[in-house]
């Protein structure tokens, strides 16, 4: 099937749609993102973020243009929020360092009224992931809870790493919708 084809099924919202063109394209986007971040955990993040904007703004894809390209723009500005995101975080950090405190040891470990507040925040979220269906819980649980890899992942369920993907990014937009919602 040509991708022009697949690309009208996804605008239909067909899943398999969906993680053809993330096996298709994954490697492009990834590769251009692993050159300019030469940081393999931000370039993943980074990429699933493209398929996730993309996926969710297909309908507004125009075919005049070759589909990898839309998505390599989507990507280079995913990447420059990114970056304007650490350089905005670095400037503020150092904006209130005092440069005659250079032997100041900064005590940067929670408050008990931090720990506290990110207790709630974790009983909440835990809450809500809850309300996701199953594979989904288990996904984003394998993922941030316990930390592996999308190879782990697909190796626990016994499914390919593309489903893996896919369904990560589905659960995380699910989750941000029943948060949003509160």
């Amino acid at each position: 099937m040509e991708i022009k084809q697949i690309i009208e099924k996804a605008k239909k919202n067909d899943q398999s749609a969906f993680n053809v063109l993330l096996d298709f394209f994954w490697n492009d986007v990834y590769g251009f993102q692993l050159k300019r971040t030469e940081n393999e955990n931000d370039a993943e993040d980074i990429t699933i973020q493209t398929f996730s904007k993309a996926f969710d703004k297909i309908s507004s894809y125009n075919d005049t243009y070759e589909f990898k390209t839309w998505l390599i723009t989507i990507s280079k500005n995913i990447h420059i929020d990114f970056i304007r995101k650490r350089k905005s975080s670095f400037q503020t950090r150092s904006r209130y360092n005092n440069t005659d405190d250079f032997n100041d040891i900064i005590d940067e470990s929670p408050s008990p009224e931090d720990k506290l507040i990110t207790e709630q925040n974790l009983a909440k979220l835990l809450r809500d992931i809850k309300k996701l269906k199953p594979h989904y819980q288990e996904v984003i649980n394998l993922r941030y809870f316990q930390e592996l890899s999308y190879k782990e992942i697909s190796e626990e369920l016994n499914e390919p790493i593309n489903n893996v993907k896919v369904k990560l990014l589905r659960a995380k937009k699910l989750l941000a919708e029943i948060i949003a919602k509160k």
